[in-house]
């Protein structure tokens, strides 16, 4: 099961926001093999915000990009081992699970190290090369690992000692006890007394005893003694070899390795481990272990599966988009889309608002609308369309209004949309910059680069309250995105006006056919779409 992220464009308005939240619940019901999640790629306008609220929904949550990152290729471990495990439960892992080449230690849920085949290599190599080798066992490991059982336990559970075999004759065999110079040896012995009776003497902190059927011929007072003791029952060969593998496997980790976050970019944490000589990395989550990574994990680089609606260019996408794998665009914009490795299914159509499409599909998959998704796609077709009065409404946006009123229990379209524009927030009281990239496009023609906002308000008569801050936050946004032209179209939705606020481009603003009220701002009666009746104009200069 794939997730796949549905989202519209960056500066997301009522539209936006609507056909992606609703858009994702259809594809969730067609496809269920796949988790569709809707997303948006800036902040929420407070029309849009108010409205979800009033419907007791949750809008689409933030994603700031679809960018690769490392959470995409985490491995995680059905294994784990627990620091005082012994070796050899991970060398039988090894042998029974042939999947996982590396295993998360773990004490609870606290992470403690990786360990793969390389620290069982190393720790094998290390104990046959240089001098006697010294152990660090857990003397309950012992009835673990060897099959045996214990005369008594010691008051050390954990023993730091070598090895040593009580076979050579007693004279011998006392020299080489003596001659230890670190730590007293764990002893492996027979049932011989006089051995067991200098070990006791000489303190040695364990001994196991091989070769034993039932009780032990040989008169010990164990009582004396303050070590372990241990019965096996194998052989003393087999006894040895399963003893050194009685260490626990944190004795493995020698170094601390470092970690990486689950929300770091793909490309750079590839770039981490080709110039270090890591093969496998731990990955967080904040400080909460998530799983870990090899070298084979960045072979391949994974793409975020998206959907685009209510856009299909680029420069007006999610960031990341060129990363991503776009399986599909519905949209009722201009086509500029850029070119996908696959065929996708696109669904534009000219239509008033990208929530009319959204409600056809429904249709075409005959999957019920429900009553808060009639009220989503309603809030985006009355939003795009303005009530119904702008010019690139249609006869579609019309009936599928109407279906919609009627699936919601909404009464009076106009009272709905009143009640919609008025949780807007006021361009006098509200940061300019704010208000300005809320619902900001970009374009280029002809070699200009310009954008457009677009504000929905219910009054024009306070407009020269504010329009000198506007007029420079517009400046500051030109220079922001690199542009040559900056405009706002701010729309009075009662009464269908609209007033232009631009940045000074004095070739271009000479041939405009709008009335200039004033430094930086144009009358535009009748003016309600930014895309049907102003763009055109713009462009109309431009290219004079």
């Amino acid at each position: 099961m794939a997730k796949i992220f549905v989202s519209g464009h960056k500066n997301p308005d009522m539209d936006s926001i609507c056909s992606a939240y609703a858009y994702a619940a259809l594809k969730n019901k067609v496809d269920p093999s796949n988790t569709y999640i809707p997303i948006r790629c800036g902040n929420l306008n407070e029309a849009t915000r108010a409205q979800f609220n009033r419907f007791g929904l949750i809008p689409p949550p933030f994603k700031r990009d679809v960018r690769t990152r490392v959470s995409k290729v985490i491995i995680e471990s059905d294994v784990e081992v627990c620091p005082t495990d012994p070796v050899y439960r991970l060398i039988t892992l090894y042998k029974n699970t042939a999947r996982h080449s590396v295993f998360p230690i773990m004490e609870g849920t606290r992470f403690v190290g990786l360990v793969t085949i390389d620290e069982i290599s190393d720790f094998i190599l290390k104990e046959n090369l240089g001098s006697r080798p010294v152990y660090n066992f857990l003397v309950k490991n012992f009835e673990v690992v060897i099959p045996g059982y214990f005369i008594k336990k010691g008051n050390e559970e954990s023993i730091l000692a070598p090895l040593a075999v009580g076979a050579n004759k007693f004279a011998t065999y006392e020299k080489v006890m003596k001659g230890f110079k670190g730590p007293m040896p764990i002893l492996v012995v027979g049932d011989r007394e006089r051995h067991i009776n200098k070990a006791i003497e000489l303190n040695v902190p364990a001994i196991i005893l091989t070769g034993i059927r039932g009780k032990t011929i040989s008169k010990i007072d164990w009582d004396s003694y303050e070590g372990s003791v241990f019965v096996s029952e194998t052989d003393t060969a087999e006894t040895l070899r399963l003893l050194r593998l009685c260490v626990p496997v944190s004795e493995l980790l020698v170094k601390k390795l470092p970690s990486l976050q689950a929300d770091m970019l793909f490309d750079e944490a590839r770039a981490f481990l080709a110039n270090n000589d890591y093969r496998e990395l731990p990955v967080f989550s904040g400080k909460e272990y998530r799983g870990y990574v090899s070298r084979r994990s960045f072979l391949e680089k994974p793409a975020t599966k998206l959907i685009m609606v209510d856009h299909n260019e680029n420069d007006q996408a999610i960031t990341g988009v060129e990363e991503a794998e776009v399986v599909e665009i519905v949209d009722h914009h201009r086509l500029g889309a850029a070119k996908t490795r696959n065929p996708i299914f696109i669904c534009c159509e000219p239509l008033g608002s990208t929530c009319t499409i959204v409600y056809k599909l429904f249709m075409r998959h005959n999957v019920e609308v429900t009553s808060d998704i009639a009220k989503v796609l309603l809030s985006g077709i009355v939003s795009d369309t303005i009530m119904l009065k702008s010019p690139t409404t249609t006869f579609e946006d019309y009936t599928a209004v109407q279906d919609l009123l009627s699936i919601a229990g909404v009464d009076d379209m106009y009272k709905f949309g009143e009640t919609m524009f008025s949780g807007g927030a006021s361009l006098a009281k509200s940061d300019a910059r704010m208000m300005i990239e809320a619902d900001f496009k970009r374009y280029r023609e002809s070699g200009v680069n310009f954008g457009i906002g677009q504000s929905e308000v219910t009054t024009l008569d306070d407009v020269e309250d504010y329009r000198a801050r506007y007029l420079e936050e517009l400046e500051m946004v030109k220079k922001a995105y690199s542009l040559d032209w900056a405009l706002f179209l701010i729309t009075d939705v009662v009464k269908e006006n609209s007033v232009l606020l631009l940045t000074r481009m004095p070739i271009a603003e000479q041939k405009l056919a709008y009335e200039k009220a004033g430094e930086g701002m144009y009358l535009l009666p009748q003016v309600l779409s930014r895309k049907k009746q102003l763009l055109p104009e713009i462009i109309r200069v431009i290219q004079e």
